[in-house]
């Protein structure tokens, strides 16, 4: 879900956006950082050494993998549902940030997604098995059941982004369910436009249509829902509300009064540092969030990766010839859509979405080496939008 992105999106937006920055120290505790190098290999030359504060990736772009854990353990258990047996991630969105601060892209990943899955090392020592066709959120499963740790599952996750986009991932941010309420109740909720009532009685989401300001638990529901009245039940039906919601909650505290507001302020970063676990240092965050103090809503775009439903199964999602465009135009450090469709084809409405019954683990039938086309596309331009997009007015 979205609250990987948010809390750490915002966490950047806000050390950048004042002086703030200076008071890292304050929080390096609330953060859990884990050091998942050995298990990636060989890795490029790191950046020189840079004083606390800085930026430590000045001149170079950025790419940080976010991903939402469903753990259901402690507090997260009260929200969600208890659940028993590891740890899995419900959303993994890949977050750009260009070379010279100017532009931050995000694009989601949905977990139904086929992709080759490489071997992964793990903390003890074995090694995950390899698939050439299976749901990505499997790679982040198996790391975890093999090594029995975060580090492994997020290793994992983080070398199947690379071996299946090109990119190169700097660091990763993980995220829990209580975080991200605590977050929004800490800027006094967020204004949003719901199209339609909504009600879906397992996320316990009941709203009616117009422009609400959510609290910590309705935004949450809000996020997690795919089972209410207006939606097939497919996660590429929440991934659309929880960028809206995202999207909502950046532009809240971008055009409101809470980069200056020291008491909304702390609280908002206190309940985002205290909800990350990743492979960044808070030094790093601070450095990199302070450099990015010029972006504005209408830099910062958000979309899914372009994708279609494969022919031989409708309930999973496969990437189109238009998202090879944009992991390129991301690796290139230009804009995500240049190049791209700005109108879907003729026959680009889905025939079909991934349903709600999908589960992790489908793998490639032995023998199978051509990988189906899909039956529908839905291109890049529809998909995208800016911050500044999202402040369209609530019609339905």
């Amino acid at each position: 879900m979205l609250r990987g992105t948010a809390l750490v999106t915002v966490a950047l937006l806000a050390f950048g956006g004042t002086a703030v920055y200076a008071t890292y120290a304050r929080l390096t505790n609330n953060i859990r950082q884990v050091d998942v190098s050995a298990l990636l290999g060989p890795r490029p030359t790191p950046s020189a050494v840079v004083a606390a504060g800085d930026d430590p990736n000045a001149g170079q772009d950025v790419n940080i993998l976010l991903l939402g854990s469903d753990s259901r353990m402690g507090e997260n258990g009260d929200i969600g549902g208890r659940v028993t047996g590891g740890m899995r991630s419900d959303t993994a969105i890949v977050m750009h940030i260009s070379a010279d601060r100017s532009r931050v892209e995000m694009v989601s990943i949905p977990r139904d997604s086929l992709v080759e899955i490489p071997s992964c090392n793990t903390s003890t020592g074995e090694k995950t098995n390899t698939s050439s066709r299976a749901m990505f959120n499997e790679a982040f499963a198996r790391g975890w059941d093999t090594g029995l740790d975060l580090e492994s599952a997020a290793a994992c996750a983080w070398l199947t982004v690379e071996k299946n986009t090109g990119l190169v991932i700097d660091n990763f941010a993980l995220v829990d369910f209580a975080g991200f309420e605590d977050m929004v109740d800490a800027i006094d909720g967020v204004p949003i436009c719901i199209p339609v009532d909504l009600d879906d009685n397992k996320a316990k989401l009941h709203l009616t249509a117009g422009y609400q300001t959510l609290r910590g638990k309705d935004a949450l529901a809000f996020a997690r829902s795919r089972h209410n009245n207006a939606s097939d039940g497919s996660d590429i039906g929440r991934i659309g509300n929880q960028q809206r919601l995202l999207a909502a909650m950046a532009t809240e505290i971008l055009h409101k009064d809470v980069l200056a507001n020291w008491t909304q302020l702390l609280g908002l970063l206190n309940a985002a540092t205290r909800s990350i676990t990743t492979s960044m240092s808070t030094t790093d965050i601070a450095g990199l969030g302070y450099s990015m103090r010029g972006v504005r809503g209408g830099d910062i775009t958000l979309m899914t990766v372009p994708w279609g439903t494969p022919a031989d199964d409708k309930n999973r999602v496969e990437w189109t010839s238009e998202a090879d465009i944009v992991w390129a135009n991301m690796a290139a450090d230009v804009p995500i859509l240049d190049g791209t469709s700005e109108e879907p084809e003729a026959s680009a409405t889905p025939s079909a979405t991934p349903s709600a019954s999908a589960t992790p683990g489908a793998t490639a039938t032995p023998g199978k080496s051509a990988t189906p086309k899909p039956k529908a596309t839905r291109k890049a331009g529809r998909e995208a939008f800016t911050l500044d997009d999202s402040t369209a007015s609530c019609t339905q």
